[in-house]
């Protein structure tokens, strides 16, 4: 069963907080969540796709994607790996950034803060990203955060059904 992402704001600690729920085992939902292959056939919310340029899924790691447009049209992002404690915890920082991974200044960076829970076949992600500036909280939800990350997890419920 396809379940809704629940959305909320934490406006005093700048945060946006989701809650997701999966109807699939813990270890398929972390493996979608941490192998490059698998995000990018999901992370993207259509049409745009996700193509991963390098991906080292460990503490002091990186990963660095193209979110590509259907017009062939991409932005660089890339995530810094702080923290994993296997099938529990994902801490990072996620920003914009040129080909080579160098952060482009002009955009927020968003730390984010991600947990997952499985009871009875059913994993919950709970994803709390934090801003520095409510400023940059406003910047990242202008530009579609919300709508467009909802798609993503829409579409890794499609490919936890595939599975």
């Amino acid at each position: 069963m396809k379940r809704d992402a629940i959305f909320s704001r934490d406006l005093e600690h700048k945060k946006i907080i989701v809650n997701r729920s999966f109807d699939a085992e813990l270890d398929l939902v972390w493996e979608s969540w941490t192998s490059g292959p698998l995000l990018d056939r999901w992370w993207a919310p259509k049409p745009y796709q996700t193509i991963t340029k390098s991906m080292d899924f460990t503490v002091g790691g990186k990963w660095i994607y193209a979110m590509v447009g259907p017009e062939g049209d991409a932005s660089m992002c890339r995530v810094d790996y702080s923290n994993i404690i296997p099938r529990q915890i994902i801490e990072s920082t996620a920003g914009f950034c040129d080909e080579e991974g160098n952060l482009n200044p002009s955009f927020p960076v968003m730390n984010w803060h991600q947990r997952f829970t499985e009871s009875a076949g059913v994993t919950e992600v709970i994803v709390e990203i934090r801003f520095e500036k409510l400023a940059d909280m406003q910047v990242i939800i202008e530009m579609g955060f919300q709508e467009g990350f909802a798609m993503g997890l829409s579409n890794l419920d499609d490919l936890l059904y595939l599975r």
